[in-house]
This record gives C-alpha cells, structure tokens and sequence, in this order.
C-alpha cells in the first residue's frame, strides 16, 4: 500500500497513535516538537474565527424574512430534540458511580468563591474589533448575525454576497491547505500529550475520565448519528464518515473551535446529497454551526457531569430539585467557556470550589478532547437535522429504528451497569490522611531540638539582651509551636515535626547560622515565654486586634480566607453570611487565635459563638452542639484531611483575607525589623520562597 492510497483521516489516526507511543515511550518532548504542535494549531486557530464570520454573514443575509423565521423554528425544534437526549445519558451516568464511602479529594487551597459571569459583555461586543482581536467567540458570532440580518435589507445583495461568499471559499481553502498538515501536526500533539502526562494526576480522577470517555463513545458513535440515520436520508456510516477527519483532530487538539471550518465544509456536502436544492439551504451549516459553539450543547454538557461526579466524591447527596436547578441555572453558565463557568456550577450545588483544581487537571488530560469530539458530531448532526425537516425530506426507517431501539438501550445499560461493577471492583481508600503526613521538609534543615513542655521557670525574665544578640549567644534559636495547628505544624508519619510555619522557621535559622529548638506551648503561654526572653518568636497567628495587643507581630507572611468548617450534609445552611449571622439557633465555634471578642460581640448578635482552646474539640462528642467552626479556609481545609466527613464552606459574600503573622516579644523593635526584612527577602527569593513553601504545605503540590 502506497502512502498516497492511504486517506486522509486514516494518516491522521496512524500520526496520533505513534505521537503517543513515542512519547510514552521515551518521555521526552525532543526539541521543535513543541513548536511544531503549537504551529499546527495556530495555523487552524487563524482560518476559523475568519470562516465563523464570513459564514454566519453570508447564511443569514442570504435568507429572506420568511426563511429566516422558518430556520429559527426548525432550529429551536432540533437544537431541543439533540440537547434533551445528550442531556438524559449525561443525568443518567451517575449510576455508574459505585457506593464507596466518599470524601472531598485531598486539597488545603483557600477556597474561592465563584465570579458572576457578565453574559453582557460575552455576548454583546460594544467593540466588534476587541471581540475579533481577543476570540470572544459569543461576541463575534452576535456581530455577525446582526451583520447578516442587516443584510438582508440591501437592496441589490447579489454583488455583495458574490463578493463575501468568494472570500468565504478563500478562507475554506486555506483550512484546506492547513489540513494537509495534519498528520505532522497531530503526530507532534500526541507525542507532547504523552510526554508530559503525570501519571499521578490520575489519581481519583479516573472514574469520571472512564464515564466521561464510555458517555463520549456512547453520544457520538451510536445515539446521536443513529438517531439522524432513522428519521433523515442519510446513512449512520456517511454521517460519521463525513465527520471523521474533524473528530480525530479536535480529539487530538482539544479544540471544537478550529475544526469549525472542516466541519462546515464536510457538512454542505453531505446536504448536497439531498438533490438540488435553494442555495440557501446548502449554506445553512455555515450559520448553524458557528453559533452553535456559543450555546451550552455537545462537549459542555461534560461540565454537568463533572459537577454531579464531584458530588458523589464529596458525600454530597444531590436531590431532584438540585438535578432542576443544575440544568436551568447550570446551562446558562455554560454561554461562557467550561473553565470560567466550573466554580459557579459547584457553587449551584454547595460543592467545595477545592474540586475546581480537578477539574482543570481532567479537562487537560483528556475530557476537554472528548468534549470536542462530541461537539464536532453534535454540530454535524444538527444542521443535517434542520436542512431535511426545512425540505420536507424526513424519513423514518422503521428497520433501523427497531434495531437502534433494542441496540441502544441494550448497549447503555450496559455501559453504565458495566461501569459500576467494574468501579466496585476497584479498591479505593480515602489517602487524604497519608498524603497529608507523608511530607518532609521541601528545603534542606538544621539541627534541631524539642521540648514537649517550656522549661521550669520560663516565664521569668532572664536576660535583657535583645532577641538577635541572644540567639547569637545562645547558639540556637527557640520557637514555640503551638498544639493541633495543621498545616503550619504537626508531626508528619515518621513523627518529626514538620508544617508550612516549621519549615519556614527552620530557614530562619539556617540563614542566622544557628541550629533551632523547638517547644509546644499553649496559645495563653505564647505571651509570657516571648516577654521573659525564653522564646524567641513562635509559630503564627491571625494579624487581629486582640493579638496585635499582646505581641509585636512580624509582617504578615501569609493570608488565610475566613471560612466555616460543617458536616457535609449541612453545607447548605452556611452559603451566605447573612443568614448564618441572623440565625439564634446556631452556635459557632471559634478558635482562641481566631477570637477576636470585640468584632464577635458586634457581629453575632442574634447567634451564639464559642471560643475553643484548639479546633480538636470541635471534633469531639461533648461538643456536637458546635454547628459550625468559624476559621481560615487552609487551616480548615487541613482538618478535612483528618475528618473528610467535614467540608469547608465559604459563605457569601467573601470576607477579605486575615493576615498570618509571627509573634514576638513586645518591643523589640531591632528583631522585628530583621523579620520585616527578612520576610521580604523570603517572599521575593526564587529558590527558596514562602510562597513555593506556601504551594506545598498548603496547597499540597510539589
């Protein structure tokens, strides 16, 4: 077989296969690899938003007032048809997912509360320039029908739409042209992707990637081409050979929107088929098309199955009247892109935002490239729909509908119920715990010392040289640690002590050249030992009027957002910071550090709140009556690890941040200038910086 008899989507399919084995091979991205995959995609990038224009301009004001109320009837009928069929498969995959006892993945982020989106400035381009300059896609395609629309009203168009239909052919030629390229393009993607994958990026995530993949499979090679083949001329195999080239390579680049062209194209000449017909029929996918990739159809639907994964992996049970309020309120969210409307459509369900990370780490794995696959057969199977209903040429084939209707069914319960059984196989146990104390120091450490309790006497002041002078008398450096304060300090699984504040400490004391020791205390005992000059600084605390009383606090060296730590089942209770506030039957926790009595007394006037030596006791049976515990979201976050029956919620509106800083002994200024300094020097450091420390104690990442 010579290369040349080999077709083009069969060259792609043999590119892609062996860009992945090659890199899954050997790892690595040789050079110019990466340049020629983005190349590849820059180049499709460049024909599309072009061709998008151009054809939407030209479909509608090739229409007449008539046909153009006639497309948008038949359009809304189908688009509804097509959405409200993917839409049940993607309700219904849940049912794959096995009864495992479930809690939030493991993650200290602060968690973020979700911006409104501005479907105003998404859609509605004050600028069509910027729009055009900056891909907003629902902006352009707005332009563009309101361009086509006013041309329906021109007198004398034939010129005009000769003129723009040429240019349009141009623009498709060009794709065209790109598109011999794919093999080395796509060769190049797929050796990147497998290259670059982190294995253990997989891990908990694989049950939605495996459902994401089967209901993928599922819409785009059976339900959606079967369910055009029944009631249109055209067959199941034309409709996905036709599709082919533009599945394998939005498969391979992710991307919907550059292979809109191909899309397009492929299309027309699929509807050529139906006879002679109108022009503007033949031009319809040139409309269609474009605008359908703004609207929530397709791969975006993916979005609502992630949220209804995420759920189920948080414990979060979702009722029948959440399943409405996802698809009524969740779908317009999907106007804008999947990554921008994802921390809303957890909100929608009270789902911790910390899930949002996974999301992103699926979506670049594989789902966005599954999602593109399933849009580009979506938009093939909804203009075919729209043409032969518009030409009366609908069919129903009673054959292939009794054969769809035993296969279909069959092959779905199948899937999912094979899914679920092949889940219950798997052994998955809740690994928040063991990450969290499987860490050790990220940087190098010095020697070091501890005591359990401060010495005999400590409080009694002993010396009256400054902090500085007496750690460089003493030899060592002596901080103190305060009890059950994860993630700034705890012992990890080989008990050392270890945390975000230790190892920042730790620097401290390489960088004054001494060794360390370090000493638990209590937070009413940080004050005395840090006057009597037996400590010389201690682990932090939250910058606050009542801590600014006692200590003279270093610069802050962290933020912490103000979360409520709840039982998962009562997340919902805590969205807004007003009816938490309003509610008298609610008794809110507070840590000692966090308690600051003035701002407590003025806020929860109708409420209850309590102040609690350390956030262990609220854990603990004899304080069940706590129904919530008021603290920073990373620390929270932490507790999770330890009691993932627990969830961090983030009421609106978000509070501003409360600062993290380091007490030290009251008035001594020459110390805290050096920690100012210091604490500057660390932030801006690119080896060893408090924000790197912060990412991997914290946040949980390398």
């Amino acid at each position: 077989m010579s290369l040349a008899s080999i077709s083009p989507s069969l060259r792609i399919i043999i590119a892609m296969i062996a860009g992945l084995l090659l890199g899954a091979y050997t790892s690595t991205v040789y050079p110019g690899v990466d340049s020629l995959a983005n190349a590849f995609v820059l180049l499709l990038q460049m024909t599309a938003l072009p061709y998008i224009a151009l054809s939407l301009m030209t479909g509608i004001g090739g229409l007449s007032p008539d046909n153009a109320g006639r497309t948008f009837k038949h359009s809304a009928v189908v688009l509804l048809v097509l959405s409200v069929i993917s839409l049940f498969f993607v309700l219904l995959s849940p049912i794959s997912f096995p009864d495992w006892d479930n809690a939030d993945f493991y993650s200290a982020n602060t968690i973020k509360v979700a911006e409104e989106v501005d479907l105003l400035s998404l859609f509605i381009p004050a600028n069509p320039f910027n729009a055009f300059a900056n891909a907003l896609i629902p902006s352009v395609v707005l332009f563009s029908v309101f361009m086509g629309i006013g041309l329906m009203g021109v007198s004398n168009i034939r010129l005009t739409l000769a003129l723009l239909n040429h240019c349009q052919d141009a623009v498709a030629n060009v794709s065209n042209l790109v598109m011999r390229f794919a093999p080395i393009g796509i060769f190049c993607i797929g050796l990147r992707a497998a290259a670059t994958v982190d294995a253990a990026q997989l891990d908990g995530l694989m049950i939605y990637i495996v459902t994401a993949g089967v209901l993928a499979l599922l819409l785009s090679f059976i339900l959606l081409p079967a369910t055009v083949s029944i009631i249109t001329p055209f067959s199941y195999r034309k409709i996905l050979s036709s599709s082919q080239d533009a599945m394998i390579t939005a498969f391979a680049t992710g991307s919907f929107f550059i292979v809109i062209p191909v899309v397009i194209e492929k299309t027309k000449t699929l509807i050529k088929d139906l006879g002679t017909l109108h022009h503007s029929f033949e031009e319809l996918p040139g409309m269609i098309v474009p605008i359908s990739y703004s609207l929530p159809i397709g791969g975006k639907f993916f979005s609502l199955l992630f949220v209804l994964f995420a759920a189920w992996f948080s414990g979060v049970h979702v009722s029948a009247n959440e399943y409405v309020t996802l698809i009524f309120a969740g779908l317009p969210q999907l106007f804008a892109t999947s990554t921008v409307a994802m921390p809303k459509l957890l909100e929608l369900l009270n789902i911790s935002g910390a899930m949002f990370e996974f999301f992103l780490v699926a979506e670049n794995l594989i789902v966005g490239r599954l999602g593109a696959l399933l849009s580009v057969v979506f938009a093939v199977c909804l203009p075919l729909l729209i043409v032969t209903s518009m030409v009366n040429k609908l069919t129903f084939k009673w054959f292939a509908f009794i054969r769809y209707l035993i296969l279909v069914p069959v092959i779905s319960v199948a899937c999912f119920i094979g899914l679920r059984y092949g889940f219950e196989e798997l052994e998955l146990h809740y690994q928040g715990y063991e990450k969290f104390v499987d860490r050790d120091f990220l940087y190098g450490d010095v020697k070091t010392t501890y005591r359990k309790e401060p010495a005999e006497n400590a409080s009694v002041k002993r010396s009256s040289l400054n902090t500085l002078s007496r750690i460089e008398k003493r030899g060592f450096i002596r901080v103190g640690y305060f009890r059950d304060d994860l993630p700034y300090s705890f012992k990890n699984k080989n008990g050392k002590l270890v945390g975000f504040d230790v190892e920042i400490l730790n620097q401290l004391a390489i960088d004054l050249n001494v060794s360390i020791e370090f000493v638990r205390i209590f937070h009413d005992q940080a004050e005395p030992l840090l006057a009597s000059g037996y400590l010389d600084i201690t682990s932090g605390v939250p910058v606050t009027t009542d801590n600014s009383r006692k200590f003279t606090l270093s610069t802050p060296y962290a933020k912490q957002t103000i979360a409520l730590l709840v039982k998962d089942e009562r997340r919902d209770e805590f969205t807004f910071w007003e009816e938490v506030i309003a509610r008298e039957d609610l008794i809110i926790g507070i840590p000692e550090t966090y308690f600051y009595k003035d701002l407590v007394k003025r806020t929860f006037v109708h409420g209850k709140a309590w102040e609690i030596s350390t956030p262990r006791l609220f854990f603990k049976e004899e304080y069940a009556h706590i129904d919530a515990m008021l603290f920073g979201a990373a620390a929270a976050s932490a507790w999770t690890l330890l009691y993932p029956e627990y969830s961090v919620v983030v009421p609106n509106p978000k509070i501003p941040p409360v600062a993290m800083s380091f007490p030290l002994s009251a008035g001594d200024h020459d110390f805290e200038l050096f920690m100012r300094n210091w604490i500057g020097m660390k932030q801006q450091d690119y080896l060893y910086s408090i924000d790197r420390l912060f990412s991997y104690w914290v946040e949980g990442k390398r």
